[in-house]
């Protein structure tokens, strides 16, 4: 129990007794701002608390693991979405007092939801009544070139240590007091080289404070996820300051998020071109603890949607988001999902105005936000798809080179059962294709993205599949399986175990609707 001042409590204790930071555990986040996610019917905000009153029956209908939101940390301009923060101690009042806050962490937590703060250690907005020249000196920034960002703001000089006693005494703080579980640190880029540029060196003095925080944190805190938003190629960002790292947990995977929508923009025609654009990811997936991030960055600033980046018409773009979904939840790595990527909006993010609910009337929009659902539930449910996966002998390629089909194949194991994930990324339907697989016996279809409940065309295997014949693709058995146009195809085999230890659970059946009150409040 937290008690500042006898006003701010959080009554979440059996939360915090048994949090841990477990790698080997499924974690979902649904990024999303407190100022548009949803207002109310006068277009004037919710608290804090307000929100969490609509937003906790719509994550756990999502199956969401966490949220992360935006910076709430005070901030003087609208269109900064929080990350041109003033006040380092201060909850933005746009959305209510410290006390609200609080209800919002407590209601979360109540419901088994994790919540991530952003937290912004490179730059500062420069109004008169913030941190600039604090009195009449540099105090927090620096004196010299390196005094402004690139965003017009002042950066820290991480260097000093009264700065960095004051922004890791913050995340403390957010901790103690609120319970938050983790911190999200923004444009670690930016505090590892000078001004961000890797050709003016690494900024020594930034990269220490990033040491201390995570060290610190978890010493303190060792159940608290420390994240990094990094762009950078800088190595040993999620390993402990024994191996000479930054002691973060995980680590954005930017290059998987760049390459990966790059790809599923193309023509079909020319996919097998750049076929490794899929694979290279996995090259390098075991050198970090990665998280695959679709976020606010990629929705804003005239990049356009998710669906809108997808090549094609109307149903041809929404294939590939499906596609494109069920892929970043059956590769490997954490995943985070910016708020309205399930809905499929064809309007990019505006910090003025809520995202479009009301597109869930159309059928296509509603199949994607089913499809969501839906993988959430697979995913926090089957241990092959979370378990160990930072270890590589949990997945291997069963068909990585077939440019000129543009087909993949992986599977990913767990002590309990094997699944096999099929991705068809061009129109091309398949009626009967050999598949080479790992273990003899059936393997069952859970998930197809062209399934018409999906807004798909109901090209689907429906009855378990069965072993037959020799083997393929360097494996000792093969199966045969229909694959849709831009389809993906999960499978599934469980391994000979006693069924009291098989940690299944059956998604609903699938013409069973949404739970509407909590999906259209």
């Amino acid at each position: 129990m937290a008690d500042y001042g006898n006003k701010i409590k959080v009554d979440d204790e059996e939360w915090v007794s048994k949090r841990e930071r477990n790698f080997s555990k499924p974690v979902s986040i649904y990024e999303f701002h407190m100022g548009t996610w949803k207002r109310k019917s006068d277009n004037t905000y919710y608290s804090y608390s307000e929100l969490a009153d609509i937003m906790v029956p719509y994550l756990k209908e999502m199956g969401y693991t966490h949220v992360e939101a935006l910076p709430v940390t005070a901030y003087p301009n609208d269109k900064s979405w929080g990350y041109q923060t003033l006040g380092y101690y201060a909850i933005d009042r746009r959305w209510g007092t410290l006390g609200d806050f609080a209800k919002f962490v407590e209601k979360m937590h109540k419901a088994g939801i994790g919540v991530i703060m952003d937290f912004v250690p490179v730059h500062f907005a420069v109004d008169p009544f913030g941190l600039e020249k604090f009195d009449g000196s540099c105090v927090y920034e620096y004196a010299n070139e390196h005094e402004f960002s690139q965003w017009g703001t002042k950066n820290f000089d991480l260097a000093k240590d009264p700065v960095r006693s004051f922004l890791i005494s913050s995340l403390f703080y957010f901790v103690d007091i609120f319970h938050v579980d983790g911190f999200r640190f923004d444009a670690v880029s930016n505090v590892i080289y000078w001004d961000g540029n890797a050709d003016k060196g690494i900024n020594a003095g930034a990269v220490e404070f990033v040491k201390r925080a995570n060290g610190y944190m978890h010493a303190m805190n060792p159940s608290i996820m420390m994240m990094a938003e990094d762009s950078s190629a800088f190595g040993h960002v999620t390993k402990g300051m024994y191996d000479d790292g930054l002691g973060f947990d995980y680590k954005w995977d930017l290059g998987w998020m760049n390459d990966t929508l790059k790809y599923y923009a193309k023509d079909p025609v020319y996919k097998k071109y750049c076929h490794n654009q899929l694979t290279f990811s996995m090259a390098y997936f075991y050198s970090e603890n990665f998280i695959l991030p679709l976020s606010h960055d990629e929705v804003v600033h005239m990049k356009g949607s998710i669906v809108n980046k997808m090549w094609g018409d109307y149903d041809n773009k929404f294939a590939n988001v499906r596609n494109l979904y069920a892929y970043q939840f059956a590769h490997p790595g954490k995943k985070l999902n910016f708020m309205g990527n399930e809905l499929a909006t064809f309007d990019e993010w505006k910090e003025f105005e809520p995202i479009a609910f009301n597109v869930l009337g159309y059928p296509k929009h509603a199949g994607v936000q089913r499809l969501l659902r839906d993988l959430n539930r697979i995913y926090t449910s089957h241990p092959a798809m979370y378990q160990d996966e930072y270890d590589p002998k949990s997945f291997g390629w069963i068909m990585a080179d077939n440019a000129d089909q543009s087909v993949y194949i992986f599977r990913r194991e767990s002590e309990e059962e094997c699944m096999i994930f099929i991705f068809n990324m061009t129109p091309n339907f398949y009626w009967d294709y050999d598949v080479g697989v790992p273990y003899e016996g059936t393997y069952e279809e859970i998930l197809n993205t062209d399934k018409e409940v999906y807004g798909g065309w109901n090209q689907y295997n429906g009855l378990p599949l069965t072993t037959h014949g020799s083997g393929i693709h360097n494996q000792k058995y093969r199966i045969t399986v229909k694959i849709p146009s831009f389809g993906a195809v999960y499978l599934c085999h469980r391994k000979e175990i006693p069924e009291e230890k098989r940690p299944y659970v059956t998604l609903e059946d699938p013409k069973k609707p949404l739970d509407e009150k909590a999906v259209h409040q």
